[in-house]
């Protein structure tokens, strides 16, 4: 059975885990912030069980730090309130075996906590706990599952800074073709993909089939679908850390940068959801191949808190370069039957298993932050019965155009939007809102501090 969202795991479970696993010396404990990157300690064998029966102090500060891990000062989580420590405590069922690093070592994810005990309102898993809240109290089990997309490069960066891809572990060129589902491109890294499956079986990690994405050394494993979204967001930032992991084994790095090339395809993450009944019976499914009523109230609710939420699925400067016409990336809130170029499709496939595919995230979003805030429309919508218009039939982009609906086009009016949203307010707490905004509003200073060689080239003699 599936932990309850909020729970701590027992000491039990660290109890059987360390009897099991004699030969682990360390665990790494894991904590996701604002920024979506992963920080915490490497804890000795001694250390773990501790974490379990008390926890383990963290610096408050770590909730809000850039994603370069830099303090960000405008929060008032830092000097003015002391740095004060929170709580750390170990999540049920994250406490695995981390293959790529020997043997001898293993990771379990966390939780942060007031001292007295109170979730905190700025760690993602809670936000996102709080959200799945509101679809319990209504009788109904969101059901999602993530796809991320990613790149092997690799990891030696080119004299300008650049990066190139990876080159086949098994020998020859560059990747330079459009290979999408490419088998050859599958079988010049299956070094990498089976070590990819053998580590996630080790962990737990319900990882399916591979495929070779459109762009030259792009690359995407599909997650099984889970009616538990805050496991299914650990599993996920699981497995983000286990390709990064498992690729540097190989002599590669994978990058879940939006847009690590500007002429190839962006990086996306696409999450799936449907909703069930307290019977356990999909409230989506129809033989209408657009879905159910309430799939349609719930793409209504989506289309509404999309652009208010924009800061969530792209939140870096990188990530607005994924949203361009013809690429694969939506540009607008519309939504479609069988059709990729928009938005929020419906996907074709047995009555049972209609949901909704949520195309607008990049690889580089919190994926603890990206489920609630979809999961936030999906609720939203429901409540609200609201009607999403008629599905985009053909080229959304051309549509798009036409009706003059973009998302917002950048970093700055993303983050805007999303401060001053009702709706993000209600649904992922208004103090998250303010320091995820003001962290972000940091990065944007420091990110704008930074000459780049592209300014030299257009202004240095032009201006």
């Amino acid at each position: 059975m599936l932990a309850k969202p909020n729970a701590v795991a027992s000491p039990d479970e660290a109890r059987r885990f360390l009897e099991a696993n004699p030969a682990v010396e360390f665990v790494e404990m894991i904590f996701t912030p604002l920024s979506g990157v992963p920080r915490g300690k490497r804890l000795r064998r001694h250390e773990v069980l501790p974490i379990y029966e008390i926890g383990r102090f963290l610096p408050g500060s770590i909730l809000v730090g850039d994603i370069t891990g830099q303090d960000c000062t405008d929060t008032g989580l830092v000097w003015e309130d002391g740095d004060a420590d929170r709580v750390a405590k170990p999540a049920p069922g994250t406490l695995v075996l981390a293959p790529w690093l020997g043997g001898h070592a293993a990771q379990v994810i966390t939780s942060l906590y007031e001292l007295d005990g109170t979730p905190s309102d700025l760690d993602p898993r809670h936000v996102l706990a709080r959200v799945m809240d509101r679809f319990a109290a209504d009788g109904l089990v969101p059901v999602v599952a993530c796809e991320l997309e990613f790149y092997l490069t690799d990891p030696v960066r080119l004299a300008d800074g650049g990066v190139q891809l990876a080159l086949p572990l098994k020998g020859g060129e560059r990747p330079r073709l459009h290979g999408v589902y490419g088998l050859r491109e599958l079988e010049d890294f299956a070094a990498f993909l089976n070590g990819l499956w053998a580590d996630a079986d080790i962990q737990g990690i319900p990882l399916e089939s591979a495929i070779s994405e459109y762009a030259p050394g792009q690359f995407e494993l599909t997650l099984k679908h889970r009616d538990d979204a805050l496991r299914a967001a650990d599993e996920a930032a699981m497995y983000k850390r286990l390709v990064k992991g498992v690729a540097a084994r190989n002599g590669c790095e994978a990058t879940f940068m939006a847009k690590p090339f500007g002429d190839r395809a962006g990086s996306g993450l696409h999450l799936h959801v449907s909703v069930n009944d307290a019977k356990g019976n999909n409230i989506f499914a129809s033989d209408d191949p657009s879905g159910s009523p309430r799939l349609h109230h719930a793409v209504g609710g989506l289309k509404e808190t999309l652009a208010d939420s924009m800061a969530i699925f792209a939140p870096n400067a990188n990530s607005y370069r994924r949203f361009k016409a013809n690429s694969y990336a939506p540009v607008a809130c519309a939504w479609g039957i069988n059709n990729r170029t928009v938005a929020l499709r419906v996907p074709a496939g047995a009555a049972k298993t209609r949901h909704i595919e949520h195309r607008v995230a990049g690889a580089d979003a919190n994926l603890y932050l990206a489920l609630a805030a979809l999961l936030a429309g999906v609720h939203h919508g429901l409540t609200g019965k609201i009607d999403p218009g008629p599905p985009t039939v053909g080229d959304g982009y051309a549509a798009a155009a036409k009706a003059h609906e973009h998302l917002p086009a950048n970093w700055f009016a993303g983050v805007d939007r999303f401060e001053h949203s009702r709706l993000m307010r209600d649904y992922l707490g208004s103090r998250f809102v303010d320091m995820f905004t003001s962290v972000k509003r940091t990065e944007q200073d420091r990110f704008n501090e930074v000459i780049s060689p592209l300014d030299y080239d257009w202004y240095l003699k032009n201006a």
